[in-house]
C-alpha cells in the first residue's frame, strides 16, 4: 500500500458503517485510474482487484490515458483465480495508441476490453479546457511530446470517416462506447451516429466538468438510452479533483434518472483518495441525500453491470 495515498474518513456509526458495506457488495467501478501509468498513481492494478475483492466488488474496469491494460486484465485473471472481482481494462482513443486506430481497437475487443474511450487528453474539447484550467491534468505529457488534437468530427460536424470505423468495430464486438472528454456538442453527434451503425452500449462521461454539458443535455442524452457516468472524485470532499458540491451530484442524477446513472470513482491518482474510499463516500452521500438502498445499488452496480454486459447479482 503506498504511504502517500490518502483516505477520508467522514463520521459514521457502526449502523451505517454496515449498511454501507452491504452496497458495496456487488459493486462496479468502471472507471479506475490504477498503475503502473506515466501519472502518478496510488495502487497498482492487482493491488486495486485485491482491495476491491477484500470489500466484495463484482468488477473493476481499469482505465489509461495512453494504453489498453488488457494484458495485465488476463494475467491477474489467470494467475489469481482466488481474486472473485472481475477485472476488464479498456482503451482511450488518443496519441500513444494512434488515435481513432482500428487495429489498436480490434485488438482490444479480441483480448476481452469493454470499453472504446473517445479521446480525453488528446480531444480538441480538453485542449482547450487544459489552457483555462486552474491545475495541470495528472496524465499531461508535458514532460514528453505534448498530446495533439484527435477529432472526431469534421469541419462541417459530420462524424470523420475513421471515427465512423472505430463505431463499427464497437458494434460488431458489442463493446461500450464511452465519450471520454469529447465537447457535448460533439458527443449527441457521435452517440446519434453510433446508434445508427449499431453500437448499443454508450456511456456519457463525467457532464459535470470538462466537457460542458448542461442537465439538459444530461436528460436529453440519457434519453436517447446512454448511461451517464459520474465520477465521485469530483463531488467528494476531501478529493483534490472536487469542482461540484453534493447538491450537483443529487441534480445531475435527478436530470439522467437513477435507472439511467451510473456512479463511478475516477480515483486511483496519488495523493488524494483511493477508489474505495471514493466509493464508501459516495454511497453516503448518496444516503444522505435519500436515496434508497434499491436505488443506490441500481447506481453503483445494476446499471454497470447492464452497460458492460455482466451477470453480476445484486442483493
Amino acid at each position: 500500500m503506498n504511504e502517500d495515498k490518502m483516505d477520508i474518513v467522514t463520521e459514521t456509526t457502526p449502523e451505517l458503517d454496515a449498511r454501507i458495506a452491504g452496497l458495496l457488495r456487488g459493486a462496479v467501478d468502471t472507471h479506475v485510474h490504477s498503475g503502473p501509468s506515466i501519472a502518478a498513481r496510488g495502487l497498482d492494478h492487482l493491488e486495486l482487484v485485491r482491495v476491491a475483492d477484500a470489500a466484495g466488488f463484482a468488477a473493476v474496469v481499469t482505465k489509461d490515458h495512453d494504453y489498453a491494460g488488457v494484458a495485465t486484465a488476463r494475467l491477474i485473471t489467470d494467475n489469481f483465480p482466488e481474486l472473485k472481482t472481475k477485472i476488464f481494462s479498456s482503451i482511450v482513443l488518443n496519441n500513444v495508441v494512434g488515435g481513432m486506430n482500428p487495429y489498436a481497437v480490434e485488438h482490444t475487443a479480441a483480448m476481452g476490453g469493454k470499453i472504446v474511450w473517445l479521446p480525453t487528453l488528446a480531444a480538441e474539447n480538453h485542449l482547450q479546457w487544459e489552457k483555462q484550467a486552474s491545475f495541470q491534468h495528472p496524465a499531461s505529457t508535458k514532460k514528453m511530446r505534448h498530446a495533439s488534437p484527435v477529432p472526431v468530427l469534421t469541419s462541417d460536424k459530420k462524424v470523420r470517416d475513421d471515427a465512423k470505423e472505430i463505431l463499427d468495430i464497437v458494434a460488431r464486438n458489442d463493446m461500450v462506447l464511452a465519450s471520454g472528454h469529447i465537447h457535448v456538442s460533439e458527443t449527441w453527434v457521435v452517440f446519434e451516429e453510433a446508434q445508427k451503425r449499431g453500437v448499443k452500449r454508450l456511456v456519457f462521461t463525467h457532464p459535470e466538468d470538462i466537457v460542458g454539458a448542461s442537465l439538459n443535455d444530461v436528460k436529453g442524452i440519457a434519453a436517447m438510452g446512454a448511461y451517464i457516468e459520474h465520477s465521485l472524485a469530483m463531488f467528494l470532499p476531501g478529493s483534490k479533483f472536487r469542482t461540484k458540491t453534493e447538491d450537483d451530484l443529487r441534480q445531475h442524477i435527478e436530470a439522467g434518472g437513477v435507472g439511467q446513472t451510473i456512479l463511478c470513482s475516477d480515483l486511483g491518482q496519488l495523493g488524494t483518495i483511493s477508489p474505495l474510499d471514493g466509493f464508501r463516500q459516495g454511497i453516503k452521500i448518496c444516503i444522505d441525500l435519500g436515496y434508497s438502498d434499491d436505488q443506490i445499488r441500481q447506481m453503483v452496480s445494476a446499471n454497470a453491470s447492464e452497460v458492460l454486459g455482466l451477470n453480476v447479482e445484486v442483493a
